[in-house]
């Protein structure tokens, strides 16, 4: 159940609810609210707002699941070829998904952008699901700190060869665009298509974000007679403070940077996920207070469909049907609350009729 809700906890925030935390900042200008207003976006380059462990977030959560998912597998006999199979198709589903919500059905395949937040997902999980089947912990280990170390030397010393003398660590100079400019039909995102913070090469470090959402699986999957809820949560804690230093002591040599998913961010997001999902599996699992998570679960089971929904169904004008009169009435920056509230409660309502409908769209 903490599985689901930090989930939906994740996903409210780009269900609109940083569109209502800005909005709410704004009735109350001061340092705080600023800066809580700041973390609802991204950051330029360099640096970690809360806004950028939103996808991380998501991956390692992807990741956590799949134990409890071979398991179920394997209970039904499922052959290891089966395994592979389910294994790459909801890597394959993920990519094509991600294509769909890019705008694939306009057919302008050379307007068309291939990379994408779901295909990194799919990518990554896809790949990081192989290494778990064929491997075990302590190898599995080894190659994600081989992936940051190389990742980060690679980041560090190798640039674009088609742009000499330029810094291996900014958008213009890094080898991540010049892969994606070599390799990646259609359109890349930034700078007249020289850049793509969804890239191929980028994927590569999350791969490790998604690992270490396994490991974490593994070790909640762990059974009480071994290891109780309370120790679990003790490692996960461990595990985020390892992180959380790593992340601080390899900053000076590869910053801490989203889009290009560098091995520090790896780090930094995933001494965040780790300690989130040992706050919300102490609360909720172990002490047992799950009366609360109903709100967030609705999103979190159903996350994949109003990531697409969102792109699909225009929940803004629904919101403005019932309640644009409202906020007509009202000052600016009240209006901006009363609009943003409406479309997170009409995302949510929508999806609490398919959670009451038990109708989940699962890949």
């Amino acid at each position: 159940m903490s599985l689901d809700a930090l989930r939906g906890f994740d996903m409210l925030f780009i269900m609109g609810f940083a569109s209502l935390v800005v909005a709410l900042c704004a009735l109350w200008p001061c340092g705080v609210t600023d800066a809580i207003a700041r973390s609802m976006s991204h950051v330029a380059w360099d640096g970690l707002r809360h806004h950028d462990t939103i996808f991380p977030l998501f991956l390692f959560l992807a990741g956590v699941s799949f134990p409890f998912s071979l398991a179920k597998q394997h209970e039904a006999g499922r052959t290891r070829g089966q395994i592979y199979l389910k294994i790459v198709r909801r890597g394959v589903l993920l990519v094509l998904f991600g294509l769909i919500y890019n705008g694939l059905f306009s057919l302008d395949f050379s307007g068309l952008r291939c990379a994408s937040v779901l295909g990194r997902i799919g990518i990554a999980w896809m790949l990081a699901a192989l290494l778990y089947v064929n491997f075990g912990v302590r190898t599995r280990a080894v190659i994600s700190v081989v992936i940051l170390v190389g990742y980060a030397l690679l980041s560090k010393y190798v640039g674009a060869p088609d742009m000499p003398g330029a810094d291996p660590l900014s958008r213009e100079g890094c080898l991540v665009g010049y892969v994606d400019r070599c390799l990646l039909p259609g359109r890349l995102l930034y700078d007249g298509g020289r850049f793509d913070p969804e890239g191929l090469l980028s994927a590569l470090p999350a791969v490790v974000t998604a690992l270490l959402g396994m490991f974490t699986g593994e070790l909640i999957r762990l059974p009480e007679t071994r290891m109780s809820g309370s120790r679990k949560t003790l490692w996960m804690v461990a595990g985020a403070a390892v992180l959380a230093v790593a992340a601080i002591a390899g900053k000076g040599f590869v910053p801490v940077n989203k889009m290009l998913w560098s091995s520090t961010f790896v780090c930094a997001v995933g001494a965040y996920s780790l300690a989130m999902m040992a706050l919300f599996y102490y609360v909720i699992d172990v002490r047992g207070h799950k009366g609360w998570t109903l709100f967030f679960r609705v999103v979190g089971m159903n996350s994949i469909t109003i990531y697409m929904a969102q792109r699909i169904v225009n929940f803004g004008g629904i919101s403005d049907f019932f309640l644009g009169g409202v906020a007509g009435l009202c000052p600016e920056k009240i209006a901006a609350v009363v609009v943003s509230a409406g479309y997170v409660a009409v995302c949510w309502l929508f999806l609490y009729f398919l959670y009451r409908k038990q109708v989940f769209l699962k890949i």
